[in-house]
């Protein structure tokens, strides 16, 4: 191991993967069916399923590109976290009743209630894609980046090691052995990423400190629009459409929404995990402020690492914190992998062989998780692709993909009578663009764009082109709608009437989640 830690860290994180891999693996004894192996019963508490909300969305990109950004821009990155806390309440009360409503075992399934087969499989084939290239790649480029500078492990070597390890107990326990290990990581986490920041704020001397040796411009939330990276026009149009997507439609978070043993329980998840997100910007945006204070050389991504391989954080404490961030990457990995098994066993298996037993959909749900791992081993040269400002790259390739589905999940909600070809043609359209900016984005970072016009596509900030994206889409599909002539009844319509109570305490605490979420945001303003 790289001489950054010592034998006492070394222990703690050798330890640490052993215990995690023997909780996946004791699930295996727990797993029974279908319900069993991809959603754990639908048997999840409200503590269980926000824990999991939030451990499932904060992995190594978190870390290091909150970190990162934080180093480079201050404050401002944290609005993305800020805003999922609106998303999580909208899950949980207007889209967690419908969910549970419909039955559906995926989010795709779901869409399909809605919009028919052909759209369910457009979206199953590009929620696996997505979850490949907006997850799995860039949660392993940053984990790349730590383990590179701390173990003193290669890219592609950190990248196998953590493939696998995830891959195992995935494989075996389902979705069951995701929650329980990620219950264990979260705790670990949680606690390490206070030491951390914690230390780092003391040795900077606090947070009066901070703000005297940071630009005022650090502390300033909302950004001319003209802002390259964070326009405020786009942060407050833009950026939720990519989490309305995220939050509200991805199989990848809505598989904890369906898992819940009931609606008041995916309610009171989705608010416990919005309490949760106030948290990041504490845990990883003030870390990289603090570093660049501390090291104000500091170049890409090496803000949180920086503080790592520092001689403040003392032995075994580093291992902790190593640990937990294992953890993390662990857990958004394993999430991601047992969320393709799913969607591609549920809804393009299941659909091609009806009378496939329970114990057929498992094995398959199984054989689809071995090819994810060799797939996802495949793709590792593909790392490289990624943008030195991981947070950035994250939120711009999950832009060119979330705004027509966002789109088309908007339509369902307020659209009583629609054309299904319509929702196809438009959602066709608007990903076609959308992957189209991306390749052409991709190319112009490799140097191979010299065309003026694709130039002016790349120049529009990703913020913006989700909105135009996101209305492009919309206009289409409405198009076509007025043309095709042949309507249905939105099922969406139907499942509301009897979609649950709203009780008052839950009321009660959203209202004091969002006062403590706007509280943060304009005191920052």
């Amino acid at each position: 191991m790289n001489n950054v830690i010592n034998i006492y860290d070394g222990i703690i994180i050798i330890g640490y993967l052993l215990v995690i891999i023997a909780v996946g693996l004791y699930s295996k004894f727990k797993d029974k069916g279908v319900d069993d192996y991809f959603l754990a019963g639908r048997n999840l508490n409200w503590v269980v399923v926000g824990f999991s909300l939030f451990v499932t969305n904060i992995s190594s990109e978190h870390l290091i590109g909150l970190a990162e950004s934080g180093s480079q821009r201050g404050l401002a990155v944290g609005q993305y976290e800020l805003i999922a806390i609106f998303l999580l309440v909208l899950l949980g009360w207007a889209l967690a009743p419908l969910y549970k409503k419909s039955g559906a075992l995926t989010s795709p399934q779901f869409f399909g209630i809605v919009y028919g087969e052909k759209n369910r499989k457009l979206f199953a084939g590009l929620t696996i894609f997505s979850h490949f290239f907006t997850k799995i790649l860039v949660t392993l480029f940053a984990g790349g980046i730590l383990f590179n500078a701390v173990l003193g492990w290669s890219l592609f070597s950190s990248a196998i090691i953590i493939i696998l390890a995830s891959g195992i107990y995935t494989l075996i326990g389902g979705f069951s052995a995701v929650i329980r290990t990620q219950i264990f990581q979260g705790v670990l986490f949680l606690i390490t990423s206070a030491i951390f920041a914690f230390i780092g704020l003391r040795e900077v001397g606090g947070v009066e400190q901070l703000f005297q040796k940071l630009p005022a411009d650090y502390f300033q939330m909302f950004k001319p629009m003209d802002d390259p990276e964070f326009p405020w026009t786009g942060i407050l149009f833009g950026a939720p459409i990519i989490a309305f997507w995220y939050w509200c439609a991805d199989n990848y978070i809505v598989q904890r929404i369906l898992a819940a043993r009931s609606v008041d329980d995916a309610r009171k998840g989705t608010l416990f995990a919005g309490f949760l997100k106030i948290f990041p910007i504490f845990l990883f945006v003030i870390p990289g402020m603090t570093a660049v204070v501390l090291y104000p050389e500091l170049k890409g991504n090496y803000a949180y690492t920086s503080l790592l391989v520092s001689d403040i954080i003392p032995a075994g404490i580093k291992g902790l914190i190593i640990a937990g961030f294992f953890g993390a990457m662990m857990s958004s990995l394993s999430a991601a992998f047992n969320s393709i098994a799913v969607v591609y066993t549920i809804d393009f298996y299941k659909p091609s062989h009806p009378d496939a037993t329970e114990r057929t959909l498992v094995l398959v749900g199984r054989m689809t998780t071995i090819i994810v791992v060799v797939v996802t081993l495949v793709l590792v040269p593909f790392v490289k692709i990624i943008n030195n400002q991981i947070y950035l790259f994250l939120q711009s390739a999950q832009a060119y993909v979330s705004a027509p589905i966002t789109a088309a999940f908007i339509a369902a909600l307020f659209v009583k009578n629609i054309n299904v070809k319509s929702v196809f043609l438009a959602l066709a359209a608007g990903e076609t663009v959308g992957l189209l900016r991306f390749a052409v984005e991709s190319m112009d970072r490799g140097g191979y764009i010299s065309n003026g016009a694709l130039s002016f596509l790349i120049n529009i900030n990703y913020l913006h082109f989700a909105i135009l994206l996101f209305v492009f889409t919309l206009t289409v599909m409405f198009l076509f709608n007025a043309i095709l002539k042949s309507r249905y009844a939105n099922p969406i319509f139907q499942f509301t009437a009897a979609s649950g109570v709203y009780d008052k305490k839950s009321i009660v605490l959203s209202g004091v989640v969002l006062f403590l979420t706007i509280g943060i945001w304009f005191f920052f303003s």
